[in-house]
């Protein structure tokens, strides 16, 4: 790299340097380290931190008095055994859940459902993917304004299954990374390279091996989607080997539930911020 700035401009070495950067390595802890911890807890999160990853996947919901909460479900049922929404219940009412009860493990003490707020400001600098469950686009804004609030615009992807509140994102100037969107990945799937430029504006694919029957871990893919400038970050893989099999196919990220089964595949590569 550092010859590359005897044969170009300082412009297009910094974008190959801003490129790079985008590519960097990184271990997602998927929801913190749920396979030790209770997931969506700032324990669970630490202890992904501890065991290797240099990311953190998590996912939001807002409360009726307008806080966002880290809890992948619209209710506490399944981890915490209450059927009560997040959308209709105050943030004092989620707090009051202990969500290690869904683990059904008797040796864990209380676990507290955090905000997003809490979340940025406890682990300051650590990339992370916030996923906004509900499709909601008055939520929108109101996520936006708490990413802006701590800074955190240049390490948090904001992402959703929701094509519209993706595009909503953009369309709000969010100035960090966006996934893509269903829509945006078939079109890299399916439509020439040439063609799936024109139509694909987020910064990274957050994918599963697979949808259905259809494969998105093929190494043309993950180059075509690599020559695009994007980030290619697969979801759930617990397994070193799959873990190694997608990194030496190009890809850029995994999302782990168990972060210390996958680190030592990051070490062998020199990522960057692995324990």
């Amino acid at each position: 790299m550092p010859q590359l700035h005897l044969y170009v401009s300082d412009e297009l070495a910094a974008e190959v340097e801003k490129r790079d950067k985008k590519h960097d390595l990184r271990l997602y802890g998927h929801r913190g380290a749920p396979a030790h911890l209770p997931e969506n807890t700032l324990p669970a999160f630490e202890r992904a931190l501890a065991d290797g990853a240099n990311s953190l996947e998590l996912d939001v919901h807002p409360t009726v008095d307008g806080h966002f909460v880290v809890a992948h479900d619209p209710d506490g049922l399944r981890v915490a055994g209450v059927a009560e929404p997040i959308r209709t219940s105050t943030l004092d009412q989620v707090r009051r859940w202990n969500v290690a009860v869904g683990t059904g493990r008797d040796d864990l003490d209380h676990h507290t459902v955090p905000t997003l707020a809490e979340t940025l400001e406890a682990f300051p600098g650590v990339p992370m993917s916030i996923d906004l469950k509900p499709d909601d686009p008055e939520s929108v804004a109101p996520l936006i304004e708490v990413v802006a609030r701590f800074s955190a615009e240049d390490r948090v992807t904001l992402a959703s299954f929701s094509t519209r509140v993706v595009h909503l994102i953009r369309r709000l100037g969010y100035p960090g990374r966006t996934t893509l969107s269903k829509s945006e990945v078939a079109i890299l799937r399916f439509l020439p390279a040439a063609l799936a430029r024109r139509f694909v504006s987020g910064e990274s694919a957050h994918i599963p091996v697979r949808h259905r029957s259809i494969r998105l871990d093929g190494r043309r893919f993950i180059a075509r989607c690599r020559n695009l400038g994007l980030r290619v970050d697969y979801w759930v893989v617990d397994d070193a080997e799959e873990a190694r099999r997608l990194l030496d196919a190009g890809a850029t990220g995994i999302m782990s539930d168990d972060p210390a089964a996958i680190a030592p595949v990051f070490r062998e590569r020199g990522a960057v911020g692995i324990p």
